[in-house]
């Protein structure tokens, strides 16, 4: 028998070998997977951890000439477009897609065949459609004409004789194309009858360069109805021939003044630029006086605009406007110019003569907040169209009054943010569009006019029913494959409010804005992805947010911190606390003492790291009364019961 050497050990090592396996035995679990990371967010050549474009990033870009006419007797527009494409890829390009948005209005469209029997927001005609002919395709200057094409859907593909060679080559794209404008256009564009005549909000009216990118390579899924635009920066001239006796407005600057409008017009619009209040340019007696509005008194005239570093343009023409305008001054010193254009049902002063007004007060306000707006002209139109916007343009609808009239008008003025300045892909990402814009409109509407139209935004527990109904979905999901019924929380007030939780109750407003502002500064005129948008914010505010970014915008869980108790401790107390929720938040405590003062203690995120209880140890001299989490109500807490102690004060 072998004999075994008895060694003892020192009674602490014992001690403190009990105490592992003890821990080993109950194999105490953590939260640390709701701390990691869940998305691959490491940086590369094109962007970089920090949220920034990174030496090797590229975009290509898309200049355009076009030159339409419109027949008001058949409603059908006809014109060309020649298309100056740079490729500053690294690849050579055989092939460019195109957006041919007008293909949505025919009957077999994927468009038309996904849309429920019972109708949504999207429908739309479908006797309409692009017509296209005379397609030519060149590269550089010298190089071989092709005109091999293919349409589908909403898509079209060009084929050039050479591939456009990277990192700087250039093509050139033209054909002839026509279409009839849509009465109902897919709440987005389309025509009116009023009782002088159609207002037409053309837009979606030219074929397009899709964004071809180092993410998804060409971006081409189909224009279907909730899912938005995707588009190049570039340059636009265009020209609009329409009858003598219509007003033009448009994306951009309008070059001949002198060629479209009478003296008398010139001379409103000068003294309009220089004015802080709304001026006439065609007061609503003056609708049908072409003898003093207009240059020429038949035939047509051709109305000339550019823009600049755009990725859309859209226009508007009717011989029914209400003109007025204004001048809007933005911080850099430049001004430039809020106008108007509305039919005579649209006028008064509970309606659209204050749209000006609402127009200059939303492009001052995001500019002085966030960043200069860039275009030289704000134009608000009155259309059949509940609200949409494009570069420097708005349609919003020509019923509407009040607050209602502002809040679109602040909401698409908003969209020249996100997505014009800062180029999104609302195809995927709609919450990087109508959330980040919502959230913005927040602040815009409680600055106007001392409160006049207060937003409610931040009473986030009064949309607590969708956050508990089992039918809600998640921010992630793409606009098209989202519920049309809930689509207004998934893209719109979901990611704005948690916005409003990131700023108001976990950041605070200084780091927020800091990293916001940097974030559109950044990325301005330029297409980030949400990793680097992500990326950018947690840089700049100093602060991981795996576990927010994970819980709200990537997952569909809900808030629910808790006290459990309060009792004494040494002379102090200890405020017993718990995590029922789905994801981790910091906790902000209000005490009350029973000498009714107050104080606040922000408890940070990382308490619910080892687990989901915590307590916190509250060192006073003073007798406690009660004690409150979240008392504001900034976050979306499900549970009201178990945010107060004592909770017979909820009685």
């Amino acid at each position: 028998m072998r004999k075994i050497k008895i060694v003892r050990l020192p009674l602490v090592l014992l001690l403190l070998i009990g105490s592992f396996a003890a821990f080993a035995q109950q194999g105490k679990e953590n939260n640390q997977k709701d701390f990691g990371e869940f998305l691959d967010r490491k940086g590369n050549s094109y962007r970089t951890a920090s949220g920034k474009p990174g030496e090797a990033y590229w975009q290509n870009a898309a200049d355009y000439q076009i030159e339409v006419s419109l027949n008001d007797s058949t409603h059908i527009l006809s014109g060309k477009v020649s298309i100056t494409y740079t490729n500053n890829s690294p690849e050579t390009l055989d092939f460019i897609w195109l957006q041919l948005e007008q293909n949505r209005f025919t009957p077999d469209s994927r468009g038309t065949l996904t849309t429920p029997i019972q109708g949504n927001r999207y429908n739309g005609d479908v006797d309409g459609g692009f017509e296209i002919t005379n397609v030519t395709a060149r590269v550089g200057a010298k190089g071989a004409n092709s005109s091999k094409y293919l349409i589908e859907d909403t898509r079209m593909q060009i084929w050039f004789a050479e591939p456009i060679p990277a990192k700087g080559g250039k093509a050139t794209v033209s054909m002839n194309f026509a279409f009839k404008v849509p009465q109902k256009g897919m709440d987005r564009m389309g025509r009116l009858k009023v009782k002088d005549g159609w207002i037409y909000a053309i837009a979606q009216w030219y074929p397009k360069v899709a964004v071809f990118d180092e993410i998804e390579g060409w971006n081409v899924e189909p224009y279907l109805g909730a899912g938005e635009f995707y588009l190049e920066y570039g340059n636009f001239d265009y020209k609009v021939t329409v009858p003598y006796n219509h007003i033009v407005v448009g994306s951009g600057k309008l070059m001949n003044p002198n060629e479209v409008l009478s003296k008398e017009l010139q001379n409103r619009l000068v003294k309009a630029s220089s004015s802080d209040t709304t001026v006439y340019l065609i007061t609503p007696e003056e609708i049908k006086n072409t003898q003093l509005t207009r240059p020429k008194q038949d035939g047509t005239v051709t109305w000339h605009f550019r823009i600049q570093n755009s990725r859309d343009i859209a226009f508007a023409t009717s011989d029914s406007f209400i003109w007025d305008a204004a001048k809007i001054n933005l911080p850099s010193g430049k001004t430039i110019l809020a106008q108007s254009v509305y039919p005579m049902e649209s006028n008064g002063q509970d309606a659209w003569s204050r749209s000006t007004e609402y127009s200059k007060a939303s492009i001052e306000y995001y500019s002085e907040k966030w960043f200069e707006f860039p275009y030289e002209t704000a134009t608000n139109v009155a259309a059949e169209i509940g609200g949409m916007e494009y570069p420097g343009l708005n349609f919003c609808h020509y019923n509407s009054k009040g607050a209602s009239l502002w809040g679109v008008t602040d909401h698409e003025f908003g969209h020249n943010w996100f997505p014009m300045i800062v180029g999104s892909n609302e195809r995927r990402y709609a919450w990087m569009d109508e959330g980040f814009n919502t959230f913005i409109n927040y602040y815009s509407s409680n600055a106007f006019n001392n409160g006049e139209y207060p937003s409610s935004l931040i009473q986030t527990r009064r949309y607590n029913n969708y956050f508990t109904n089992e039918g809600r979905e998640g921010i992630d999901n793409y606009p098209d494959v989202t519920d049309t019924r809930n689509l207004s929380m998934v893209a719109y007030m979901k990611p704005a409010i948690g916005l409003i939780m990131l700023r108001e109750y976990i950041l605070g407003e200084k780091r927020f804005d800091n990293a916001f502002k940097s974030y559109i500064k950044t990325w301005a005129y330029k297409h980030p992805q949400p990793n680097d948008f992500f990326n950018h914010m947690e840089n700049v505010a100093g602060e991981n947010l795996s576990w927010f970014w994970k819980g709200w915008f990537y997952g569909n869980g809900n808030i629910d911190l808790g006290i459990t108790s309060v009792q004494p401790y040494g002379g102090n107390y200890l405020v017993n606390l718990e995590n029922k929720g789905d994801f981790p938040m910091p906790v902000l405590l209000e005490i009350v003492y029973d000498d009714e003062t107050k104080e606040r203690v922000k408890l940070p995120v990382e308490i619910w790291q080892r687990g989901d209880t915590w307590s916190y140890l509250l060192k006073t001299s003073k007798k406690m009364k009660s004690v409150e989490i979240d008392p504001d109500k900034v976050t979306t807490d499900i549970n009201l019961g178990n945010d107060l102690w004592p909770v017979e004060l909820y009685k």
